[in-house]
C-alpha cells in the first residue's frame, strides 16, 4: 500500500517519528540544532562550524544509520555538494539521488510496530540541501523536484514521509508546488470536498479549532481511561478497589484516586505526565493552520509548542493576555503548567459548571461567530454537551426552529447513533467505516488535515524570498520587484505605526528570509553562535 507525503511546519527534533534523516557532509559534521537527534556519546569536537559525529564513511556511501536502541532511528545523509573535484558541481540531481538512497536504506530497517501505534512508519526529513548543501540558493527548484522523489519512495516502500520545514516562506512555497499537482492525497471525494470547504473557511478567518484528547493520544499521552489506570497504579490501591474503579464513571474514579493520592501528589503527577515533550504529526498539522482561535480540554502544551516551533507565539488563556493579532488557545479544563487549574474529578466538573462560565462563554462565542472544527473528541464531555445545547437554544427563534450547524466533527469511525444525536448542532464526518482499523482511520484524519493545510496556506508567503524567485510568474515577479523597492525604502528601525504595518506585511510576504537556515552543516564556513532550538545558521 502506498504511503503519503506530508508537508508540515515543525521542529524535526520534537516531531514524533520512527526515522529521521539528518544532513551532514564528508567530514561528518552536523549543525548544532540536529544534535538532539543523536546520542550524546557520538558527538565530539564541538565547533562553531558544526559538531563532529564519531562515525565513518565506507567508500562512497552517502547514508549512515546512527546506532541506538530507542523507538526513533536517525540516519546521517551526505548533502553538502563538494563535487567530485571539490568544486560543488554535482547539483540537484546528486541531492535527489541522496534522498532516494537514504529512503531506501530506511526501508531496509525492519520495524515491527510504528511509533505509538501509528498505522504506518513515519520518516521525517528537512528539505535536504537547502541549508549549506548544493541547493542553498535554489530552494524553489529543489522543492519542485524533491516532492516527486518523496512520493515515489512513499509509494514504493509503503511508509509515510514528513517533509518538515521551519520558515513560513518554505511552507508556503511547498504548498504551492503541491496545489499544482494531482493525486497527492488518497482521499474519497467527500473528504476532498470537505477539505476544500474548511480550507476556504480558514483562509477567510472563519474557522476555529477544538482539540480533544485523541490528538494528544497520538503523542503517547493517556486517554481518560488510561489516566485513571495510571493514577490507580500510582496510588497503590488493592486489587479489589482497582477492579471497582473500572465500574465507576471516569470522573468519579478520578475523585477517589485524588483522595487517595492527595492534592499535592496529584498536582505533581499531572504537571509531570502532561508536561512538554515530543508532539504528534496531528499537533503540528493543526498548529500550521491559519487559524487564530483554538480551544482544548487537554492539559498538555503540545499545540502551543508545535506553533512556537514555526514562529507562532500562542497566548494560552486564561493565564496569558489575549492580544490583537496574536493567536490564542483556551485551556477549557486547565493547564498542566498550572496544576491548580486542572478539572479532573466529579467535584471539579460540577464546580466548573458554575465558576467556569467565563471560559465556556468563549466557546459559546466561537460557536456563534465561527465554524468550529472538532478534532480528536468523542463529543461525550458533559461541559461540551452543555455548551452546545445552550448555543442551540440561543440560535432558535421563538417557535421557528432556525438552529443551524455550527461546526464539523472529524470522527475516526462511523457511529450513526452519535451522528444523529449531534445532527442539530454539528455535522459529523467519519474517516472510515465502523469496522475499519482505528489506526488507519487516525492516519486518514492526518491526511485530511494535511490537505486542509495545503489548501488554506496563504499563497504569497514566499513572494519576496529570493530563493523562490523561480516559482513566480511574470505578474508576481513585477509585484515582487516593486515591493522590494518598498522594502529598500523602509528604515530598518521603523517605529511609526505605518512603518511597522508595512514591515509586518513585507515579512508575511517573505522579506528578510535567509536562504541558509541550518538544514545542512556549513562545511567549513564559520557561523555565529545560535540558539540550538531555532536550527538557524547564517554565513559569517
Amino acid at each position: 500500500m502506498s504511503g503519503h507525503v506530508f508537508v508540515v511546519g515543525a521542529d524535526l527534533t520534537r516531531l514524533s517519528c520512527d526515522d529521521v534523516l539528518v544532513p551532514t557532509d564528508r567530514s561528518l559534521r552536523v549543525a548544532r540544532g540536529w544534535c538532539a537527534l543523536l546520542p550524546d556519546e557520538l558527538i565530539t569536537d564541538r565547533r562553531a562550524e558544526g559538531d563532529c559525529v564519531a562515525m565513518s564513511w565506507t567508500g562512497d556511501e552517502r547514508v549512515l544509520e546512527v546506532p541506538g536502541d530507542g523507538a526513533r532511528r536517525a540516519w546521517l545523509v551526505d548533502t553538502v555538494d563538494g563535487g567530485a573535484d571539490g568544486t560543488g558541481s554535482r547539483g540537484r540531481s546528486w541531492l535527489l539521488d541522496g534522498a532516494r538512497e537514504a529512503l531506501a536504506a530506511v526501508a531496509r530497517r525492519e520495524v515491527r510496530e510504528p511509533v505509538l501505534g501509528r498505522a504506518r512508519r513515519l520518516v521525517g526529513l528537512p528539505a535536504l540541501g537547502t541549508g549549506w548543501g548544493g541547493a542553498a540558493g535554489e530552494r524553489g527548484a529543489l522543492l519542485q523536484q524533491l516532492l516527486p522523489v518523496l512520493r515515489e519512495a512513499a509509494e514504493e516502500h509503503g511508509f509515510d514521509v514528513a517533509l518538515v520545514l521551519r520558515r513560513p516562506s518554505d511552507l508556503a512555497a511547498a504548498q504551492r508546488v503541491r496545489r499544482g499537482e494531482e493525486g497527492g492525497w488518497d482521499l474519497p471525494g467527500h473528504l476532498r470536498d470537505l477539505a476544500g470547504d474548511l480550507g476556504e473557511r480558514a483562509r477567510r478567518g472563519q474557522l476555529a479549532v477544538f482539540i480533544g484528547a485523541g490528538v494528544s493520544a497520538a503523542a503517547g499521552l493517556p486517554t481518560w481511561e488510561q489516566l485513571v489506570h495510571e493514577l490507580a497504579t500510582r496510588s497503590g490501591l488493592d486489587d479489589a478497589l482497582r477492579a471497582g474503579l473500572a465500574r465507576l464513571p471516569a470522573q468519579d474514579a478520578a475523585a477517589l484516586l485524588a483522595r487517595e493520592l492527595g492534592a499535592d501528589e496529584l498536582a505533581a503527577f499531572v504537571e509531570e505526565r502532561f508536561g512538554p515533550g515530543p508532539y504528534a504529526l496531528a499537533h503540528a498539522l493543526i498548529a500550521d493552520l491559519p487559524v487564530q482561535e483554538f480551544v482544548t480540554t487537554n492539559y498538555d502544551p503540545l499545540v502551543e509548542l508545535a506553533a512556537g516551533d514555526i514562529g507562532r507565539q500562542v497566548a494560552v488563556l486564561p493565564h496569558d493576555e489575549a492580544r490583537p493579532g496574536v493567536p490564542w488557545l483556551l485551556k477549557l479544563h486547565g493547564d498542566a503548567a498550572h496544576p491548580e487549574s486542572v478539572v479532573l474529578t466529579r467535584e471539579e466538573y460540577l464546580q466548573f459548571g458554575n465558576t467556569g462560565a467565563a471560559l465556556a462563554g468563549v466557546l459559546h462565542s466561537l460557536l456563534l461567530t465561527r465554524h468550529v472544527l472538532f478534532v480528536g473528541t468523542s463529543m461525550l464531555d458533559d461541559d461540551l454537551i452543555r455548551i452546545a445545547h445552550q448555543v442551540r437554544i440561543a440560535l432558535q427563534t421563538q417557535g421557528a426552529g432556525t438552529a443551524r450547524r455550527t461546526g464539523t466533527v472529524l470522527a475516526l469511525q462511523e457511529d450513526p447513533a452519535r451522528a444523529r444525536l449531534w445532527e442539530q448542532d454539528v455535522e459529523t464526518v467519519a474517516m472510515s467505516p465502523a469496522d475499519a482499523s482505528p489506526a488507519e482511520a487516525a492516519r486518514r484524519l492526518e491526511v485530511l488535515l494535511d490537505l486542509i493545510g495545503c489548501l488554506s496556506t496563504p499563497p504569497t508567503g514566499y513572494l519576496l524570498d529570493p530563493a523562490y524567485r523561480g516559482l513566480l510568474d511574470e505578474e508576481e515577479r513585477v509585484l515582487a520587484e516593486a515591493l522590494a523597492g518598498v522594502a529598500a525604502a523602509l528604515p530598518g528601525d521603523a517605529s511609526s505605526t505605518v512603518g511597522q504595518e508595512v514591515a509586518g506585511l513585507l515579512r508575511r510576504l517573505g522579506h528578510g528570509s535567509c536562504a541558509a537556515d541550518g538544514e545542512d552543516p556549513p562545511a567549513g564556513v564559520a557561523t555565529r553562535p545560535r540558539d540550538d532550538r531555532t536550527q538557524e545558521q547564517r554565513p559569517g
